[in-house]
């Protein structure tokens, strides 16, 4: 079994919009007052999910306009506190914060309580608890079994997710592995030539958010002006998301439906794009620069599409592995000679020491993809690094000794 999501536009009626905002409210609210009971009573008594189910039960009787949003929601947001402390205290997370309006608008049904029901090619039915039916944009059918449902708001509107679990069987993968050299000029490099981009109207939504922003520092704070100039902003910033996540289920899809190893690199984003202002006593240098450049890392999304490629490689009976990172960009595919005067230019790489000419991200490609095939060599007993004869000509992956089946998972 394998757990995929299917997230779709809704479309909801005026009133049934008003019923949105009241249920993420509440939810919230309830979200809130359990975070505060950990907090106070948490340390005196052992206070889990049954426990403030039951303060929920004795709250609905009191307060109408919380007995008015369906029970199971509340339930769901409780769920979810306890959820989180459960990671804080493992230490996969740090401790829960409180949620927040316009930031935390949703809410989730069990999928046993919610119904689907299909009104022609493009448009599908939802029946929601307390709600009733809402439209919803069917851009692909739902597989599998729904676990959950779950209805939130960002700057494009209101959209439902279904969480559901399906029945799947890997495939025997293939044999082929590739190199991906994730940068900034090209979004994706691979080992056996191709170079992948983002989009290029990336940049012109980044030029409107940018004019967008200056209106925002102009306009009076607590304003509605200011506030339609912000939903603009945030508006802007979906769209570039919504493209970029896009962008990188496309690649990542056909990587994992031709081969079946995909070697990346191991990149510690968070200290790559650390500020470099540094401190009062002890200020940085070229601080403008390191910004446009931790702007750019992020913007290219490298630790989404990792994860986006795990789990279709992974579904398809392949795997992602990491290999070190240091002196990929400096090393020579040919020959193997590291050094950094190699490194031409940002594109161009041409090796000081046999010659051997390609574009840069390339040649890390090449780089990254031979980096684990020698890991395996290793691992089977040859303690000694593979030897390329210097040729001056370009190496293609079709060159490279292919990497025995014993060292796969």
């Amino acid at each position: 079994m394998i757990a995929r999501g299917f997230r779709y536009k809704l479309e909801p009626m005026p009133e049934q919009e008003e019923l949105f905002r009241q249920f993420a409210g509440v939810c919230r609210l309830v979200y809130n007052l359990g975070l505060e009971q950990k907090v106070t009573w948490g340390r005196k008594h052992r206070l889990g999910y049954v426990a403030q189910a039951a303060d929920l039960t004795r709250l609905r009787a009191e307060l109408d306009w919380v007995r008015a949003v369906y029970v199971s929601c509340q339930q769901q947001a409780l769920r979810d506190l306890d959820r989180a402390f459960q990671n804080f205290f493992s230490g996969r997370a740090s401790f829960p914060k409180p949620r927040r309006r316009g930031l935390d608008d949703s809410f989730r049904f069990p999928g046993r309580e919610v119904a689907t029901k299909r009104l022609n090619a493009n448009w599908s039915v939802v029946r929601l608890p307390k709600i009733g039916w809402v439209k919803f944009r069917d851009s692909r059918p739902i597989c599998g079994g729904v676990k959950n449902v779950t209805i939130s708001l960002d700057a494009l509107g209101w959209h439902v997710a279904f969480a559901c679990e399906i029945e799947h069987e890997a495939p025997i993968p293939s044999a082929e592995v590739v190199g991906i050299d994730r940068g900034i000029a090209t979004t994706l490099a691979l080992s056996t030539g191709e170079m992948l981009t983002m989009p290029g109207n990336l940049g012109r939504i980044e030029d409107q958010k940018r004019k967008a922003q200056r209106v925002v520092a102009r306009r009076k704070r607590g304003s509605n002006r200011r506030r339609k100039a912000q939903a603009r902003v945030a508006r802007l910033h979906a769209r570039q998301a919504r493209i970029r996540r896009d962008f990188h289920h496309r690649a990542a899809l056909d990587i994992a439906e031709r081969f079946g190893v995909a070697v990346l690199e191991d990149l510690k984003t968070r200290g790559m794009t650390a500020s470099a202002k540094g401190t009062l006593a002890d200020p940085g240098r070229n601080v403008r620069q390191k910004a446009g450049l931790n702007q750019a890392i992020l913007n290219a999304g490298w630790h989404q599409f990792a994860t986006i490629l795990t789990y279709k490689m992974e579904e398809r009976g392949g795997q992602v592995v990491t290999v070190p990172a240091r002196f990929t960009s400096q090393t020579c595919a040919a020959c193997g000679v590291i050094d950094a005067r190699s490194r031409e230019s940002q594109a161009r790489f041409v090796c000081i020491s046999c010659g051997h000419a390609d574009h840069a991200d390339r040649n890390a490609a090449v780089n990254i993809r031979r980096r684990w095939s020698t890991s395996l060599l290793d691992v089977e007993g040859l303690h000694q690094r593979p030897y390329e004869a210097s040729t001056g000509r370009d190496l293609t992956v079709s060159e490279n000794p292919r990497p025995s089946g014993r060292g796969r998972c």
